[in-house]
């Protein structure tokens, strides 16, 4: 942690406090430079947070002083008390939902509702399945779903506290919830595997990737699709179908132990608090 001073506010500049920023694994691959996109040196680390607006340039049309603000893009750097940005770095969330909720939207909730809307046709009544179900993403993905009232299919790795994340996950919306083992054990592996070939011919059926950071930056002019996603996503935390991950809040000055614990496995999301 270091000491630096601030830039001065341009015409089209906004001072922002940080409130809340999470630590995503991704972060930790930045640092490592592992990560596909790697900031210039030196950095700040952080992708995602909440931040207040304290001031802004006289050029400024969408900000005002006392908005909550997200980072449009990764590599902005929210592991820091203040920063001052361009007006089009940032974008509003409201401010009647929790700041956990807020800070927490603009990855992991958004990973998951793109996913959901723009691969295939879901309709009320349809079928998701899902590995890494415990993950944030995968919550997002039972919420989302459940409030679309799609069916979830989702798949955890065995774990001691198994039957817990079991009924967690239940709580959340999910409609099936299997081990990896039970589904290696049910030979339902086996079956999947012996028809891929088939139906990726026959069924049509494709395989894609996707990356919420490229489709950010493949949308950065078209500020309304992101703004209309944000809002979606805000009215499901605000009506309830959407809550913020079990997250433990680590005060910003102890920021090491949200480090170190994100790089173990099975550890509840971190949220450095400034």
């Amino acid at each position: 942690m270091e000491q630096l001073p601030m830039p001065g506010l341009n015409k089209r500049s906004v001072r922002v406090k940080m409130l809340a920023a999470p630590v995503n694994p991704a972060d930790i691959n930045m640092i490592q430079g592992t990560y596909p996109i790697l900031c210039p040196l030196p950095a700040v680390g952080g992708n995602e947070g909440l931040g207040e607006v304290l001031e802004v340039g006289d050029e400024v049309n969408t900000l005002r002083p006392g908005d909550w603000v997200v980072p449009v893009d990764a590599g902005f750097g929210t592991w820091r008390t203040e920063a001052v940005c361009g007006e089009d770095d940032l974008i509003t969330v409201p401010k009647d939902i929790t700041v956990m909720g807020a800070a927490t939207i603009a990855v992991n909730p958004c990973t998951a509702y793109r996913m959901l809307h723009d691969f295939h046709t879901l309709t009320p009544g349809s079928t998701v399945i899902q590995n890494g179900a415990n993950s944030a993403v995968g919550q997002a993905v039972i919420q989302i779903a459940a409030a679309m009232q799609i069916r979830t299919i989702n798949i955890i790795r065995d774990r001691p506290n198994c039957a817990e994340l079991v009924k967690e996950l239940h709580a959340l919306g999910a409609d099936y919830v299997l081990t990896e083992e039970e589904v290696m054990s049910s030979g339902l592996h086996l079956y999947s595997l012996s028809h891929f070939q088939k139906s990726l011919i026959f069924k049509n059926i494709s395989l894609r990737g996707f990356w919420m950071t490229q489709w950010k930056r493949n949308h950065r002019q078209d500020k309304a699709l992101l703004r209309s996603m944000l809002d979606s996503l805000c009215e499901l935390v605000r009506s309830g179908y959407l809550r913020p991950p079990n997250c433990i809040q680590t005060p910003f000055p102890q920021y090491t132990k949200a480090l170190h614990a994100t790089v173990q496995p099975r550890q509840r999301k971190h949220v450095l608090i400034m």
